[in-house]
């Protein structure tokens, strides 16, 4: 029997490759998605879809009403920023900007969901509930998501379950992997100042050295995961910047370095939290120097709905074939869709985009990053199949597996 679904998603696929490729041609940061906004308003106005532009600045919401609703809502939700790097030259559609690139897939993300909206609106009358298509802003820099909360996205109609894909350039293209529980990790960024007093390299004992203090911080917070956190739990304490003194021959005053902080339970960030500035200030004061710590916090940890990741791995199953339906382990990477899974039930869901044969195979954020396009129909589809489904919490199911 002809699967008129998958067969439509297929169909597509030309168009959801050119609406990525103008979106790459065009990238734009987080906050300032203006052309991309009005991109995407004008693909679902010419669907239908009841409208609302300038949600949290440049957000953009579509809502296809189901004809007769016994379910809440589901939310389907796009990123839609690029990020400040440079591309590498010579792509048929690579970045006009400066500077300027989709280097995460969030291009993509945005096909697949208007490819998702376009399947759906073909399909009012089968809709079992309403579908919030949400095309977010700012994943990449402040969250974007959390705020569109707090405008109401979740609100518009009442929403029961979130759903959200990410293209996945380090898996191989036609696979899906999704899993209960944290997916993606909490993170926290710290800055840190050691403060001492400077002085004559030859002469150190008439001085406090920061640079000292700072080496010996570094040290001990090696020992923070280690002997502070439970061995079955993850966590991550990693410097990725230090920055004291300006000659060979000068101790400097102060010695600053910054860093980021990963975990997958609100415990064990608590206790990264509390045991990191422990660590840096005992060791600064062990060579006579003090500490200054500033905690900036970041996006919490993304956890799946056990119920909802059971339902992406049976619809998945449809769109792949159970094989090529994988069980992925936590990544240490954070991400802002954590915001609407705390506050409905939900799964984050990655897409693999890679093709080593074509040369693929680029991390995220980097300047080669690439994607194969022939996922973006899959994605469509799978998006579009998780919004006719009945809600997880509603539908019998096989045991989570």
């Amino acid at each position: 029997m002809t699967d008129t679904l998958k067969d439509e998603a297929e169909s597509l696929g030309p168009e959801l490759v050119r609406w990525r490729r103008d979106l790459h041609r065009h990238p734009e940061l987080g906050f300032e998605e203006r052309r991309t906004a009005e991109f995407v308003a004008a693909r679902l106005h010419a669907l239908g879809c009841e409208l609302r532009t300038e949600v949290a600045v440049t957000g953009v919401v579509g809502l296809l009403r189901a004809p007769r609703t016994a379910d809440a809502g589901v939310l389907l939700r796009a990123d839609m920023d690029a990020l400040p790097i440079q591309e590498v030259a010579g792509r048929e559609y690579g970045s006009t900007v400066a500077g300027r690139m989709h280097a995460c897939g969030h291009d993509g993300h945005v096909a697949m969901l208007l490819g998702a909206a376009t399947l759906l609106a073909r399909r009012r009358e089968r809709l079992v509930r309403d579908v919030v298509l949400c095309f977010q802003p700012a994943e990449e820099g402040p969250g974007g998501g959390e705020r569109m909360i707090r405008e109401g996205v979740l609100e518009w109609v009442p929403v029961g379950e979130a759903y959200a894909l990410h293209l996945w350039s380090p898996f191989e293209r036609g696979t899906v992997h999704v899993r209960s529980g944290p997916i993606m990790a909490a993170q926290d960024e710290f800055r840190v100042r050691i403060v001492g007093r400077g002085g004559h390299g030859a002469q150190p004992h008439l001085a406090a050295d920061p640079i000292v203090g700072a080496a010996q911080a570094l040290v001990a917070l090696q020992s923070v995961v280690a002997r502070a956190v439970d061995p079955l739990q993850a966590a991550v304490v990693t410097v990725g910047s230090l920055h004291a003194g300006s000659a060979p021959n000068v101790i400097p005053d102060e010695a600053r370095f910054q860093g980021t902080l990963r975990s997958f339970t609100d415990d064990v960030r608590q206790r990264l939290r509390e045991r990191v500035p422990a660590a840096i200030d005992g060791a600064a004061r062990s060579v006579g120097c003090r500490s200054e710590f500033e905690l900036v916090p970041g996006y919490p940890a993304t956890v799946n709905d056990p119920a909802a990741a059971a339902l992406v791995r049976e619809v998945a199953g449809r769109v792949v074939g159970e094989a090529s339906v994988l069980e992925t382990p936590p990544l240490t990477a954070a991400e802002d869709f954590a915001y609407f899974l705390r506050e409905r039930p939900g799964a984050f869901v990655l897409v693999g985009a890679g093709d080593p044969a074509r040369g693929i195979v680029a991390p995220h954020h980097s300047p080669d990053f690439d994607i194969d396009e022939a996922v973006l129909p899959l994605g469509a589809e799978l998006l579009a199949r998780i919004a006719l489904h009945p809600a997880a919490s509603a539908a019998p199911r096989s045991a989570d597996r």
